[in-house]
């Protein structure tokens, strides 16, 4: 039996590809681009910066993949609008069927709750509910988004989103008491457990990578 897609160790998507996906959706500035990777659905997707989304518009300007329209603003600069051209459109589509690289989620607020023990009691209150209260605002401007003439794409992932923010609530609502009242300082095999995470990890990676799945 196949073990299907080995995500370990896949290639990671180029800004150029990223970018090419806001144009899919419609004719964009580098600015509007920039503002889909930092404060759009895309910012849970990659990070794209400013330095490097520029340098990879030129090169697929460069590449005929999209073009460039100047538009004049009154008492600002000008702007330019880039759209995607059919061998841009092309090359998107090529890109899509690389096998997608393993998910990475990273958050400042679990680093700090994983070292509950060397903060405040208050402190870590803090963290914690601020952390809970941010997911049930999140949820509740979803609830009330609409998905008429959306892909369905879009509704997928606009519901895995929502799945992603349900569970985590849940989760954090019902450890709360538990956590914020644990015993202090019995993490005497907290070091023994992350070698043992990382041993799993990599087998797991050597095994996917050669196709084993047993």
């Amino acid at each position: 039996m196949s073990m299907g897609l080995a995500f370990f160790g896949a290639r990671i998507m180029d800004v150029k590809t990223l970018c090419l996906g806001v144009l899919s959706l419609g004719d964009a500035s580098g600015y509007e681009i920039r503002k889909m990777f930092e404060e759009g659905p895309f910012a849970h997707f990659h990070h794209a910066s400013f330095g490097s989304i520029y340098p990879a518009l030129s090169k697929l300007l460069e590449a005929g993949q999209v073009s460039c329209t100047v538009e004049s603003q009154d008492g600002r600069p000008d702007k330019k609008v880039y759209a995607m051209t059919e061998s841009g459109l092309e090359a998107f589509r090529t890109a899509l069927r690389k096998t997608p690289d393993d998910d990475k989620v990273r958050s400042e607020v679990m680093f700090m709750l994983f070292f509950a023990d060397h903060l405040e009691d208050e402190h870590l209150t803090e963290i914690y509910d601020a952390y809970t209260d941010r997911h049930r605002f999140f949820i509740e401007k979803m609830e009330e988004l609409s998905s008429e003439g959306l892909s369905r794409g879009r509704k997928f992932v606009r519901g895995f989103g929502m799945a992603f923010y349900k569970s985590v609530l849940t989760y954090l609502e019902e450890n709360r008491e538990a956590f914020l009242r644990g015993a202090k300082g019995e993490g005497w095999r907290d070091l023994e457990s992350i070698r043992e995470c990382m041993t799993i990890t990599n087998e797991a990676e050597k095994r996917l990578n050669a196709g084993d799945d047993q």
